[in-house]
């Protein structure tokens, strides 16, 4: 059996060695390792698949979410509404450019931000709200954007996870993940179901005014060189990052359908199981499972964690602490035990292996060593 990975990114480079390998080396040829023609092609390329009217490549998805506070125009004491079940990164930026990151709790199924918490949490001081597509299915959007306008308020898209991920409105409509708000945050880090082989990052926007505002943000405020009309930052994405996307882009259908054939494999295999709780998927939301998530009960987490290392099968733990147990998020406004189903989730979720090149093999060894672990070790009996 080959060696069980998180992420397989080697074997799937092997799948597609050729044409990475050329489009690299053309990059090489041309020297044009800033700014080549490769930069715009990818940023057509995932406008159409997306649908998005414009994609804005940048250097990283932390970046891209600074660069879209500041073309929003959100100033120092603004409060910017998230949850806090995610990645730091996404109230990193938030308390970076001086604005106040108000956390709110998570819808048990999907972990995606609870619509009614938000809605809960706004003030005349809230500017705008950040739904994270956790785990690689769109939050509930539905509601999440009539609350916003009624509010006057900004919707930012942080679809890291969830590239690809098709979101399905009551009257039938269907928009991509990152399409629906006033801008989309993605980023290509190379074990993202859309990544690159450093780091890599884009916007999406609708409106041509963010749009333009957001290229001269990223770079360095100016729209002809050397001419600079607002301050921006310096954030692109290289060339050879954007030849190596442009590949995988290809290919973005094929390995989002792949992940969903390892959930499918791992959810009949643990649905139902008293110590095991499958992955919830939202009706209106494609999965393209960026994570595979179980939430344990009646097992040790470390103590699983552990056996499962040492047979060879790896794990993660995303996320261990919520947003406001973390030292740097902090607040009185928040103190331990303000959101009991994030603070419940980071003591009992565990993400499995889950890659584009996994095989009935290892999904086997996997599930078997699950089922025989928790026959053995567990504590109680429903979940």
């Amino acid at each position: 059996m080959r060696s069980i990975q998180m992420v397989d990114l080697q074997s799937q480079y092997q799948k597609i060695k050729p044409e990475v390998d050329e489009a690299i080396q053309s990059v090489i040829d041309s020297a044009r390792f800033i700014k080549g023609p490769e930069v715009n092609e990818f940023a057509e390329n995932l406008a159409k698949y997306t649908g998005s009217n414009f994609i804005i490549p940048c250097a990283n998805g932390t970046d891209a979410l600074q660069i879209a506070m500041m073309a929003l125009d959100l100033k120092p004491g603004d409060e910017v509404i998230t949850a806090t079940f995610t990645y730091a990164a996404t109230a990193e930026v938030i308390a970076l450019m001086g604005l106040t990151p108000v956390l709110v709790e998570v819808n048990p199924n999907t972990f995606c931000i609870d619509p009614d918490a938000f809605e809960k949490a706004i003030t005349p001081k809230t500017k705008a709200v950040v739904p994270v597509h956790l785990f690689g299915q769109c939050a509930d959007m539905e509601r999440i954007l009539p609350v916003a306008e009624k509010h006057g308020l900004y919707v930012i898209e942080d679809l890291a996870q969830a590239i690809g991920s098709v979101y399905t409105f009551n009257n039938g409509t269907k928009k991509q993940a990152g399409t629906m708000g006033h801008i989309g945050t993605t980023s290509f880090f190379p074990s993202k179901n859309l990544g690159c082989y450093g780091d890599g990052g884009a916007l999406f926007a609708q409106d041509p005014l963010i749009a333009e505002k957001i290229k001269m943000i990223a770079n360095h405020g100016q729209k002809v060189q050397y001419y600079h009309d607002i301050i921006g930052v310096n954030s692109r994405l290289d060339t050879l990052q954007a030849a190596i996307l442009n590949i995988k882009l290809k290919y973005l259908d094929q390995y989002c359908k792949a992940r969903q054939d390892v959930a499918d494999y791992y959810d009949k295999a643990l649905a139902g199981h008293p110590n095991f709780k499958i992955p919830s998927r939202d009706l209106k939301s494609t999965h393209v499972f960026h994570q595979y998530t179980l939430q344990l009960c009646g097992l040790d987490r470390n103590a699983l964690k552990t056996h499962l290392a040492k047979l060879g099968i790896p794990s993660m733990v995303y996320y261990p602490l919520p947003l406001h147990y973390q030292k740097a998020f902090e607040s009185d406004r928040f103190p331990k035990g303000s959101f009991p189903i994030s603070e419940s989730l980071c003591e009992t979720v565990l993400s499995l292996p889950i890659s584009t090149e996994m095989d009935k093999e290892q999904l086997s060894f996997i599930v078997e060593a699950l089922l025989k672990y928790a026959a053995e070790n567990s504590l109680e009996k429903s979940i």
